[in-house]
């Protein structure tokens, strides 16, 4: 493998000549509290600065602490994620000290614009709800959850019903593993969620009833509403009796909730108070789905919580199943294997004295835990696709269409679609024409295809390369019923052929949604490059169906075009090339420490790419590891605003003209301009939107967007690109890190290069999975 070239434009005099003139001026490093670190951890009782100062790029791609590490201050403290879930700009930490401290505003947010969107998912939560509310009833398989999960949840009920010991689920054999049988008559359609209503804030009464328990613990009075909103109308009682479902409230730490309890039951409370262990178990699912699993290995859990003093983890959760905080879940070649109870899987003993060779050669059974609402969300989806799958209907004649391709691989993709209800197609950014002719065709044929993608930018582009403005929708304005063609009289999506760009950005749950919007007869071309960094929220949809191969896989034969498509090709297969780039296609800048990173970033951004590049400053986007530490997103933004559009910010911080972020949900963030602002709230032009963000949602939704991190800017592309990779980002590069960040540009990339080797180290280390999902074992056919 050969490194990229420090100092020089490969085929070009040196880049700090030709593209950033070299300065004398260098800033020295940001002072106060030192360069922060991504995934930084506040000492115990600061605040910690959840959605910044953790590495969101890190947090999605799976190179943090283990799921069962929950050191303070790790990815994910604050609730809505951490900056991999897109969440703007500093949301401290909603307690502190040895109590609960908060410095959140107890008035309940108002809906962003995209409420429709956001109430289907409120749905889809209520519904999970509903089944926790019936738990006392028996829940049969088949029901609402189907196969294992249900055959699981029915264990559960009997533990709790008296019929079984807690012990049963691990020391009984594990049940066989679900497998698909194969496609039969269509099974019918689920109903889709209906828009939930919008949330209405909690009573008056309820709020001010939690705020004098609160009081008694030692908590402020700012987690008051957010408490009555998480525990319902009847918070303050369930504080009383069970202080630890503080751990409920976004933001609130295993510690903070220990003070709280400690202050309300005195020497009653103990590390190993079942009370408290129940809460840490969902707690630490919770953190984890931040992290994008949707569920964790027993084993994870329970170091976790021997890390939080528990003195027997075994037993807190199987008091946690018990009690339907989680479900559990055995995966693998379980035949003759039993579970021990700790973890580990011994043969199973034989009627004939026991065979010592028995189990040779069988894999382990693992042991998963996980939320219902994303064991319904996986199972609802499997079941989806499977429908997809057996419903298709072969109704129109392609090969007409695919004759006339512009393409082999569009002419493969069109027959494939042809035959099946279900296509996976992968390719990089020319490999985008791909489903765009695959979209005109249908519309040729008469058929309602529509394409979507994950930004507004994306919809720009895929609308250009069909021509026709109709044909493409961003994904949150289909599910909202802002864009596409509305849905038809039994509440499904209007189309007979949806084609889903981006996707490796889809989480589980809104995949869910969208599968169970199409109609029986529908098709689903799932699209996208596997090799940029997964979904904001929790799952990994796409690579899930690529590895179970759970239908027809095209495999784009298109490369991405020049230099910066050669260089993107190389990192895909774990190769730092040197690239010919005669017109400065691609530039590396040498900086030896943050401070010179900065300065060399807003050189080129302001001056060196406008005049050497001709491309200006507004289209050109930089792009960091995180948002803290002294190169970050916050230090960049800082710098950038003083240089390029300064002012004293009398909007909340913002000035008209600054180019900013919105993000009106974890995981979207919309590129926008400020315009102005006035009673009402911050004005923004969104992609030509006008968006109107309210007073008390700018700081929590609206951050400066100069400098974005890739999870950021995952789905869109700028005509060029700065990637600032400073000295103290080298933990937090990864080879999807790398990829996704450096095809962002279109017609220039230059790297602001501080890292050493950690960079081609980074290329070159295979991408593991990273996430804990059990969407692949539900769609995995029969091997025979």
């Amino acid at each position: 493998m050969t490194a990229l070239p420090r100092g020089e434009t490969p085929g070009s005099p040196a880049a700090d000549d030709d593209v950033a003139p070299p300065s004398s001026a260098v800033p020295a490093p940001s002072t106060g509290d030192g360069p922060e670190t991504d995934g930084g951890a506040p000492g115990a009782g600061e605040r910690a600065e959840a959605t910044d100062d953790t590495a969101d790029d890190d947090t999605a791609d799976g190179e943090t602490d283990s799921a069962g590490e929950a050191t303070d201050g790790d990815t994910g403290d604050a609730a809505g994620g951490a900056d991999d879930t897109g969440g703007a700009d500093d949301t401290d930490d909603a307690a502190g000290g040895s109590g609960a401290g908060a410095d959140a505003d107890a008035a309940p947010a108002p809906l962003s614009e995209a409420e429709a969107e956001l109430a289907a998912q409120r749905e889809l939560r209520e519904r999970i709800e509903r089944r926790k509310a019936e738990k006392e009833g028996p829940i049969a398989a088949g029901g609402k959850l189907s196969g294992k999960a249900a055959d699981l949840l029915a264990a559960v009920r009997a533990v709790e019903s008296g019929e079984q010991p807690a012990t049963s689920f691990f020391d009984s054999p594990a049940p066989a593993a679900p497998r698909r049988t194969a496609p039969g008559p269509a099974p019918a359609r689920p109903r889709v969620p209906e828009p939930a209503r919008a949330p209405q804030s909690a009573p008056p009464e309820a709020v001010a009833a939690a705020a004098a328990v609160l009081a008694e613990g030692g908590a402020p009075a700012a987690l008051a509403g957010p408490a009555a909103e998480t525990l319902g109308a009847q918070a303050a009682d369930a504080l009383r009796t069970d202080p630890w479902q503080l751990l409920g409230v976004p933001g609130v730490k295993p510690e903070q909730a220990d003070g709280f309890a400690r202050a309300l039951l005195g020497a009653e409370c103990g590390p190993d108070d079942e009370r408290r262990t129940a809460a840490l178990v969902g707690w630490l699912l919770e953190r984890a789905a931040l992290r994008g699993h949707t569920a964790l290995d027993a084993s994870e859990v329970r170091a976790a919580l021997t890390e939080r003093s528990v003195a027997d983890p075994e037993a807190a959760v199987q008091h946690a199943v018990a009690e339907g905080v989680v479900l559990v879940f055995q995966d693998g070649q379980e035949d003759e294997q039993v579970h021990d109870g700790q973890g580990s899987e011994a043969p199973a003993e034989s009627d004939e004295g026991g065979d010592e060779d028995a189990g040779a050669g069988q894999e382990p059974v693992q042991v998963l835990l996980g939320l219902d609402r994303y064991a319904l969300a996986e199972e609802s989806l499997a079941d989806g696709l499977a429908r997809l799958v057996n419903a298709c209907e072969k109704d129109a004649d392609w090969e007409q269409a695919a004759s006339a391709a512009g393409s082999p691989s569009a002419a493969e993709l069109i027959r494939a679609v042809a035959a099946h209800g279900l296509v996976a197609h992968t390719g990089g950014e020319a490999a985008r024409a791909e489903p765009a002719a695959l979209i005109t065709a249908a519309r040729t044929l008469g058929l309602r295809a529509l394409g979507v993608t994950h930004s507004a930018d994306g919809r720009r582009r895929l609308a250009g390369a069909t021509g026709d403005p109709e044909t493409a929708v961003t994904l949150a304005g289909l599910l909202s019923g802002e864009q596409g063609p509305g849905r038809d009289g039994e509440g499904a999506i209007a189309v007979d052929l949806l084609v889903v760009l981006d996707a490796p950005q889809l989480d589980v749950e809104t995949a869910a949604i969208l599968v169970e919007s199409l109609a029986d007869g529908t098709r689903l071309v799932l699209s996208g490059d596997p090799g940029v960094l997964g979904s904001a929220g929790a799952g990994r949809v796409f690579a899930d169906v690529l590895a179970a191969r759970a239908c027809p896989q095209i495999v784009s034969r298109t490369p991405d075009p020049g230099p910066i498509g050669e260089l993107v090709s190389g990192i895909g297969v774990g190769e730092l090339n040197q690239v010919e780039a005669p017109g400065k296609e691609v530039v590396i800048v040498p900086v030896r420490d943050a401070g010179e990173a900065v300065h060399r970033t807003v050189q080129l951004v302001a001056d060196s790419v406008p005049r050497a590049i001709g491309v200006p400053s507004s289209d050109t986007q930089v792009i960091t590891v995180g948002h803290g530490g002294s190169a970050g997103t916050r230090a960049l933004n800082a710098a950038l605003k003083q240089r390029l559009n300064p002012g004293p910010g009398r909007f909340g911080g913002f000035d008209p003209g600054d180019r900013v972020v919105h993000v009106p949900a974890p995981g979207r963030a919309e590129p926008a301009v400020v315009v102005s602002a006035d009673a009402e709230g911050l004005h923004l032009d969104c992609a030509g939107t006008e968006v109107v963000v309210a007073q008390e949602r700018v700081e929590s939704s609206v951050r400066h967007g100069w400098a974005l991190s890739a999870h950021q800017a995952a789905g869109m592309r700028w005509p060029a690109v700065v990637v600032v990779l400073p000295g103290d980002a080298a933990q937090g590069l990864s080879r999807s890190w790398v990829y996704t960040a450096f095809s962002r540009g279109e017609r220039h990339l230059s790297v602001v290069h501080g890292v050493d080797q950690a960079l081609p180290r980074a290329v070159a280390q295979p991408p593991a999975q990273d996430r804990t999902t059990r969407l692949r074992t539900l769609l995995e056919t029969p091997a025979g």
